[in-house]
């Protein structure tokens, strides 16, 4: 009988967590804010950042899910010397996106692609070389001018070594 009644709570209490009742009620979910292109691209040209690395990404992309707490790591570690990190979601609502954003630990403003604008004339006023493929990755130094960008994941140490060219070597 115990080992039924194990059996029994250990089953609604996944299925809680699978329907999200097992949430934390203090998970503090960071703002996310529908913008266009020219709004993404204006946060580039931050005047108190010496980098700005842009992150496309979408909570129900793999290689999005892969990378992402290396670019949490990296936000934290870089910070002091002078990078911003501006996630840009392709989820389907900024609820969705704002949900995994906290569960990963970040606590920053981000953006949501709008549906104002169209994928394709979001992605080419971006960069025409960007082909829509998610994650995708730009770098910008302190004047907004693009410095690196790829698509696909990569690893903490190819995203410092892209950072640290660009930050040459400043402390």
């Amino acid at each position: 009988m115990k080992n039924c009644t194990k059996s029994w709570i250990a089953f609604f209490s996944l299925g809680a967590m699978l329907t999200g009742c097992g949430e934390p009620k203090n998970l503090v979910l960071p703002a996310v804010t529908p913008a266009t292109s020219s709004e993404v691209l204006a946060a580039t040209r931050d005047a108190d950042a010496k980098v700005v690395l842009v992150n496309m990404w979408a909570s129900w992309c793999g290689p999005c899910r892969m990378e992402f707490p290396d670019l949490v790591k990296l936000q934290k570690d870089y910070a002091a010397r002078g990078l911003k990190v501006v996630f840009v979601s392709w989820d389907d609502t900024p609820q969705i996106a704002s949900k995994f954003l906290a569960k990963q630990g970040v606590t920053t403003a981000s953006f949501i692609k709008s549906s104002a604008q169209g994928d394709q004339d979001f992605i080419n006023s971006i960069n025409p070389k960007l082909t829509g493929a998610i994650p995708a990755t730009l770098i910008y130094d302190s004047t907004g001018k693009l410095r690196d960008m790829w698509e696909g994941a990569v690893s903490y140490e190819e995203f410092s070594q892209k950072i640290n060219s660009v930050l040459g070597g400043q402390t």
